[in-house]
């Protein structure tokens, strides 16, 4: 047993002791392992001791740079008053001849609001749909940021394309431009300098952000808010939200409604496409969200969000109407550059127009193209209506009648006139003492021209009809007459007629002269032809009659037209009247023709129907229409006393719904006697001098009416001698 227990014993002893040796060496693992694992720790403790040492120096650094720039803005700061209208142009307001406004050029500001004082509805839809912790943010939402980033790349954009998580604030720093202010060296024109401001760059976002703090530091919330609402530009030429609810409903911002206010707020995303101008239907839709979104937020209750749904905002009746576009840029041109089309001022300029008037032309003009006209077709056509003394009621300037800025066929177009210029023609031979029921012959008519040969006027009819009356050759505008009147009374004396009554351009030379072949304007020709119904004095065609600073009484100028010289004695233009009232009658404007109202006009028809004319006149008001395409393509089928005739009557009916029916002032003619056998006229009195101008009614000074006749006496014995040959 010892024996066994004798060899047993070294083996348990040899194996403890290999067992107490094994130990020594599992130390010196250990430590190897914690020396790796304390290098390890000492080089991430080292770079994070590099990355924190580079980290807060950058950020120390970016931090001086903000805190820099933001004392640097804030500094540079003016007071809150000087940022609210910073307009490199001012507005014009355009008031119609009731004084109610219809339109509005350059920008329209309606002038500055608090936001202590603006309707809380517009208030609370601002902030809900553009800034919702405007009143507990610091200037920048890094929340707002991440949302619209997020937004953004959600959507297959770019990081800062489309949503800008922009606070109230910093859209407030782009509107100011970080500072900056327009520099004719540095930008092309304002327009691309509001470009640049508006850009939305990563480096733009950056630079924001101190010019937003300034103006947190610099500025109570609701002096930014101000600032702002003053500021914004939403469309149509509204800066700011009072021009803007002033432009849109007729109001003031201080107290539009929940759906007027949603949708004035809506428009802060893309003001040009969605000014209710222009599309109306998405400005209502743009409006919905944000009333979904003041229901959300706590600023409506259910039923006052049901409402504003129910009841969607609705433009003013000028807004609707965008009335007289042509009109106004054509008063715009009239009055002086530095006081409407460049003003720097806030302008009003009260006009002429009647907006009943205005809109009884556009309806008729409509009417016809729609009815009567094929469809796809390219011709144009061009109304005015003016009183006899020249001023100017309503203009259509083309089919695109509601837009400014288009093409004015009323006033810049320069067309031959046809036969609407035989007036001039037959007013001269009145003034030489004939008469409507004189005689003429309709025959074959041959004249040779120097340096061109012979030449022949023929009727529209191709027929002639011999022996006529002065009325029936006019009522049928018989070609061949009138030129045989015009070379009888003298091209000279009836250019000397045409340019009193208004006819400024340079007037045909040759005897086609009588037939029309010189150019006018239908506004020129309206004038001319409101001459006849006043009378016989001119008259300058004229849209404003007073313009005044906004705020001021004191007007600035008043009239620029009216009536003007005497050109013919009122016997001549009543004469006159008769015929133009035949024409109607029994000539060539029947389709013209008012039920129960005197009328009286003329038609006009140039060479091949490249134009059609029809002007004519009631007692009470004178109307002109053109019709033709833009490039002197010749109409086909159409002349004067066609779809022009149409246009015209279309134009009258309504604009004499209401009105009592007028007798014209004309002079019925005689009996029937040759014109051959007219008695010579009186020997014309003293001519009245340029600054003792005649009155209309005074028949001892006519000064143009005199001097037709004086001009006259050495051309009177042809009279007798080329109409013998008609007697």
């Amino acid at each position: 047993m010892k024996q066994k227990s004798g060899k047993t014993t070294p083996q348990l002893r040899g194996r403890s002791g290999a067992q107490r040796k094994a130990p020594a060496r599992k130390p010196a693992r250990r430590m190897r392992g914690r020396a790796g694992a304390g290098l390890m720790s000492r080089v991430l403790r080292g770079v994070m001791r590099l990355v924190w040492g580079v980290s807060w120096r950058i950020v120390a650094v970016i931090a001086l740079l903000v805190a820099g720039t933001t004392i640097y803005h804030y500094a540079s700061l003016p007071p809150k008053g000087e940022l609210l209208d910073a307009r490199a142009r001012g507005s014009v307001t355009l008031l119609d001849a009731a004084d109610s406004v219809y339109a509005w050029r350059g920008e329209t500001f309606g002038g500055q609001i608090n936001a202590a004082d603006v309707s809380p509805h517009l208030r609370n839809a601002i902030i809900a749909v553009e800034d919702r912790r405007f009143y507990s943010h610091f200037g920048i939402s890094p929340r707002g940021i991440a949302s619209a980033v997020s937004i953004n790349l959600s959507q297959g954009r770019g990081p800062f394309s489309g949503h800008g998580g922009s606070t109230i604030t910093q859209q407030l720093a782009k509107l100011l431009c970080l500072g900056r202010s327009y520099d004719s060296r540095e930008w092309d024109s304002e327009a691309a300098y509001e470009r640049d401001c508006r850009r939305t760059t990563l480096w733009r976002k950056i630079q924001e952000v101190p010019y937003a703090f300034a103006l947190e530091a610099k500025y109570p919330k609701d002096d930014l808010l101000t600032i702002y609402l003053n500021r914004a530009y939403l469309g149509a030429g509204a800066r700011g939200f009072e021009g803007a609810a002033q432009r849109y409903f007729g109001k003031s911002a201080n107290v539009v409604r929940p759906a007027e206010a949603a949708m004035l707020a809506g428009l802060l995303v893309a003001p040009s496409h969605y000014a209710p101008t222009r599309n109306l239907a998405g400005a209502q839709a743009r409006a919905r969200i944000i009333i979904d979104l003041m229901e959300e937020q706590g600023y409506l209750s259910g039923a006052e969000a049901q409402e504003a749904r129910d009841n969607p905002a609705q433009l003013s009746q000028a807004a609707e109407a965008r009335a007289g576009g042509h009109f106004a840029d054509w008063v715009m041109s009239e009055a002086p550059s530095f006081l409407s089309r460049t003003t720097t001022e806030d302008v009003i300029l009260h006009t002429t127009l009647d907006q009943r008037i205005q809109s009884a032309a556009e309806e008729a003009l409509d009417s016809v193209f729609a009815e009567r006209v094929r469809e796809g077709s390219l011709a144009q056509a061009a109304v005015v209506v003016m009183s006899a003394d020249g001023a100017v009621r309503a203009m259509v300037g083309g089919r695109d009648q509601r837009d400014g800025g288009a093409f004015n066929r009323a006033a810049q177009a320069r067309r031959q006139t046809g036969s609407a210029f035989k007036p001039f023609v037959f007013a001269t031979a009145f003034e030489l003492g004939h008469e409507p029921h004189h005689t003429v012959e309709d025959a074959p008519y041959t004249l040779h021209i120097p340096g061109s040969g012979d030449w022949s006027p023929r009727n529209y009819s191709g027929r002639h009809e011999g022996l006529v009356t002065l009325t029936e050759a006019f009522a049928q505008s018989l070609n061949v007459p009138a030129v045989k009147v015009s070379e009888a009374m003298g091209r000279d004396l009836v250019r000397q007629v045409a340019n009193g009554f208004g006819l400024s351009g340079e007037l045909a030379e040759g005897p086609a002269l009588a037939l029309g072949a010189s150019e006018a304007s239908l506004l020129e020709m309206t004038g001319a032809y409101a001459g006849i119904l006043n009378g016989g004095s001119s008259v300058r065609p004229f849209g404003l009659r007073e313009l005044r600073l906004a705020g001021d009484d004191e007007s600035l100028m008043g009239l620029a037209g009216g009536i003007g010289e005497r050109v013919l004695m009122p016997e001549s233009a009543h004469k006159l009247t008769y015929m133009m009232h035949q024409v109607i009658e029994s000539g060539t404007g029947g389709r013209a023709r008012l039920p129960g109202r005197e009328a009286a006009g003329k038609t006009g028809t140039t060479q091949a129907a490249r134009d059609a004319w029809f002007i004519g006149f009631t007692a009470d008001y004178v109307a002109g229409v053109w019709m033709g395409y833009d490039d002197n393509t010749p109409l086909t089928g159409v002349t004067g006393g066609g779809l022009p005739a149409d246009i015209w009557r279309e134009v009258m009916v309504r604009v004499h719904r209401d009105l009592p029916a007028r007798e014209l002032p004309m002079t019925r003619p005689e009996e029937r006697r040759p014109l051959a056998e007219a008695p010579r006229p009186e020997a014309p009195g003293p001519e009245a001098t340029q600054s003792s101008p005649p009155r209309p009614d005074a028949r001892a000074s006519e000064s143009r009416s005199t001097g037709v006749r004086s001009a006259a006496e050495e051309v009177l014995r042809d009279v007798l001698g080329i109409f013998r040959s008609s007697n």
